[in-house]
């Protein structure tokens, strides 16, 4: 069952009040600070990055990704010698790996994936990325160069993955002249470092455009130990570092519709941080419906929580695709 068919009726009453609070113009609160999912997508989703190089993960072509990925992420575009511009093109070495695959097949897969209900977007920065948007000019520069990659090849949106800071005005500004230009759907995927507090820039960025944003995927892995919203101090690799660390996002400001788990899809994928795929399922479980929970259970609920992330795609296929087979199956039961 996908996760959009899984959704359970309201009761009446709750009803009633939404139908009296549109004819108000007001919001009625549940619980959390649910808004209807944006961007056409499932209440519930996962998110896969899709390597553009060649490491030891195993090559696909765009269209060989399972439709279990809500929002596919195209990693990545690179930086230029302009300050803030980026460029994408498909990397040589893929490419070859792939028996000679073309941008023009790319750009045909990426209406594949569309026509599958899916969405794809372009991902930039990642460990090594040096993308810098500080000023006006490279903002422009930033939102212009994306904008004519979303036309060239037909991207729903893009990814912030940039782990080297972020200047939480400038960029918001470049994510808003890209929304206003067709960009619909917009990621980010911060360390855990940087989602530590409200005042932090990234999660200060995350909130500048909480009104176009569609997901926050924060990395719950290459971390080490971390606050939780309770003031204690979590290890990664646990369902408690997942669930006390998310419940900062979603008590700093962001919507549980707007907050994502993101996990390695196994191992060899990163440095550090990689649990089990049922940790993730009861994460999510826990957050959503208060349940399958370890020692640190959220005082409150968070029936929207958005859904999940994986670096990447690619691994999680070397690994028989373990990771989205079961968060997939996961999310599907969430409320």
């Amino acid at each position: 069952m996908s996760p959009e068919r899984s959704r359970r009726r309201k009761p009446v009453l709750l009803s009633l009040l939404a139908v009296m609070a549109a004819f108000l113009g007001v919001t009625v609160a549940t619980g959390s600070a649910t808004a209807a999912p944006a961007a056409d997508l499932p209440k519930h989703v996962l998110t896969g990055y899709w390597q553009n190089f060649v490491n030891d993960a195993k090559p696909l072509k765009l269209a060989d990704v399972p439709d279990k990925y809500n929002i596919v992420a195209v990693s990545f575009a690179d930086a230029t010698d302009k300050p803030g511009e980026v460029k994408f093109s498909l990397d040589p070495d893929l490419s070859s790996a792939l028996g000679g695959y073309t941008d023009d097949q790319f750009r045909a897969d990426v209406k594949t994936l569309q026509s599958h209900g899916q969405k794809v977007v372009l991902s930039v920065g990642g460990e090594k990325g040096t993308i810098s948007v500080t000023d006006d000019a490279s903002a422009t520069s930033f939102a212009d160069s994306i904008k004519a990659a979303i036309s060239d090849y037909g991207f729903d949106g893009v990814d912030i993955d940039l782990e080297n800071g972020v200047d939480a005005t400038y960029m918001a500004q470049a994510l808003k002249s890209i929304h206003d230009g067709g960009g619909s759907v917009i990621t980010m995927a911060p360390q855990t470092i940087d989602m530590q507090s409200p005042d932090a820039g990234y999660f200060k960025l995350a909130l500048n455009v909480k009104d176009i944003l569609t997901i926050v995927n924060m990395q719950y892995y290459n971390s080490g130990t971390m606050n939780g919203c309770d003031g204690k101090t979590y290890s990664q690799g646990s369902v408690d570092f997942l669930t006390g660390l998310a419940c900062i996002q979603l008590k700093g400001g962001l919507r549980d519709d707007q907050v994502g788990l993101g996990l390695p899809a196994s191992a060899s994928a990163a440095g550090g941080g990689y649990q089990d795929p049922a940790n993730t399922v009861s994460a999510l479980n826990c957050l959503a419906k208060g349940s399958d929970c370890g020692s640190y259970k959220p005082d409150a609920t968070y029936p929207g929580i958005r859904g999940a992330m994986t670096w990447s795609i690619n691994w999680d296929a070397s690994a028989d695709y373990a990771f989205s087979n079961a968060v997939s199956s996961g999310l599907a039961g969430l409320p």
